[in-house]
């Protein structure tokens, strides 16, 4: 593993001896004080750095945990990958709960939508929801070794050595690989999450070694919270803040590293546990409720297949093949019609009129709205948005961005479909 990960070690003998280990080439960016200049903030390559008149000189090197490897090796690690891996829930085996379903699906076609927030009661698979989309993901071409999965054609989805190598004209070694979901656990701490930097590394080396955390992994995926709403509120501000700029910006011992954070944000929760804040429930593009199945019947057959999935999952999975593979197609073939899809400026229009006449603040509202409606039509093999479209998904875009009311006892929900239907009739 490349770049020596900050643990409190017991002795220093232990630090030299990782130091001087051999280790695999990485891609080890270093940047040294220009002589002469020894304070004062200046600027390198991006990189902010801070130094004091009296101090000693120092580097600074951005460590990546990846390494260029071959398009077989990376093929066969991927395979290795799938099958040590442990086995998830097959999507399309998932009974009921066709809300949840279709909003990750749209999510997956169109990530500029925004992510979804899945609120329902206990057990009813929503983390099992989730987790099974993996399946489902479709690959994008990253830059191979790359920490930060930088689009090679994106300047904006691109890490600053991924820049510094297309400014000088160098050929970018690319992959094909499939969307990562990150996981963000409750207990995760803010360098987790963010990236740290290594100061055992400067004290022995003179070398401030940056690792990045797990925003760094989601770029370009999804970060998944479960229990959201549970979520502390310093790790909650760092979400808002990448969620909006699209960017992380590390802070840490006199240096500023910024790298690309764009994610789909998916997070689950029980509403009995609390309520989200306004600020973080805005960000999730849209809401999906999830409540107990009531019918006897389809919860036998939900208690069924699970009990043949603990079984045996491997056997499981495999009856469910053909329905992932065509489920599979079915979403790629989405995504490469999105952009064609239309949506007629009437519908538009009224949108809109839905939107303000509910009183919903900002304007992302009305462009979830447009965003979701043209992924659903790109869903069903179509070119053109319909009214039916927006039925379908404009509650999910609305529910949560409408003012709370105490004294209300009707669902949101139905308030938004009730002021649908008076506009669009």
């Amino acid at each position: 593993m490349a770049g020596f990960l900050a643990t409190s070690s017991s002795s220093a003998a232990a630090i030299w001896a990782s130091l001087s280990s051999p280790s695999p080439k990485s891609l080890v960016h270093s940047l040294s004080p220009t002589p002469g200049q020894s304070g004062g903030r200046k600027f390198y390559k991006g990189i902010a750095v801070t130094g004091k008149k009296g101090r000693s000189r120092f580097r600074i090197s951005i460590t990546n945990v990846a390494t260029e490897i071959s398009p077989a090796q990376e093929k066969a690690r991927k395979i290795a990958s799938m099958k040590s891996q442990r086995p998830v829930y097959p999507f399309s085996a998932i009974v009921g709960q066709d809300e949840m379903k279709l909003c990750l699906l749209l999510n997956v076609i169109d990530p500029k939508i925004g992510g979804v927030m899945i609120m329902g009661d206990r057990g009813t698979g929503k983390s099992t929801a989730v987790r099974s989309l993996v399946d489902l993901l479709p690959e994008i071409t990253v830059v191979s070794g790359d920490p930060f999965n930088s689009d090679p054609e994106d300047p904006e989805s691109m890490g600053m050595e991924v820049r510094e190598k297309v400014v000088r004209g160098e050929e970018l070694p690319v992959i094909m690989t499939k969307i990562t979901m990150v996981d963000l656990p409750l207990g995760a701490t803010e360098d987790r999450v963010c990236g740290t930097i290594d100061i055992e590394k400067a004290l022995t080396e003179g070398v401030k070694a940056f690792e990045p955390g797990l925003l760094a992994k989601a770029n370009r995926g999804i970060l998944y919270v479960d229990e959201v709403n549970l979520l502390d509120d310093h790790l909650v501000d760092v979400l808002l803040d990448s969620a909006a700029s699209g960017w992380n910006t590390v802070e840490r011992e006199g240096i500023s590293i910024s790298h690309p954070a764009r994610f789909i944000l998916i997070g689950s929760g029980n509403p009995e546990e609390g309520e989200l804040r306004p600020q973080l429930l805005d960000r999730f593009g849209m809401h999906a409720q999830v409540g107990t199945v009531r019918d006897a019947e389809l919860r036998v057959k939900i208690v069924e297949e699970r009990a043949r999935f603990d079984r045996n999952p491997k056997e499981f999975r495999e009856s469910y093949n053909a329905e992932q593979e065509k489920l599979q197609q079915q979403i790629a073939s989405a995504r490469s019609s999105l952009p064609s899809v239309n949506i007629d400026h009437e519908l538009r229009v009224k949108i809109s009129k839905v939107c303000a006449e509910l009183n919903v603040d900002g304007l992302r509202g009305d462009i979830v709205t447009n965003r979701a409606a043209k992924a659903l039509a790109a869903l069903k093999g179509r070119g053109e948005v319909t009214t039916e479209d927006i039925a379908t998904v404009i509650p999910n875009c609305l529910r949560h961005r409408l003012r709370k009311d105490p004294l209300e006892s009707i669902d949101s929900g139905l308030l938004v479909i009730e002021k649908f239907y008076e506009v669009f009739a």
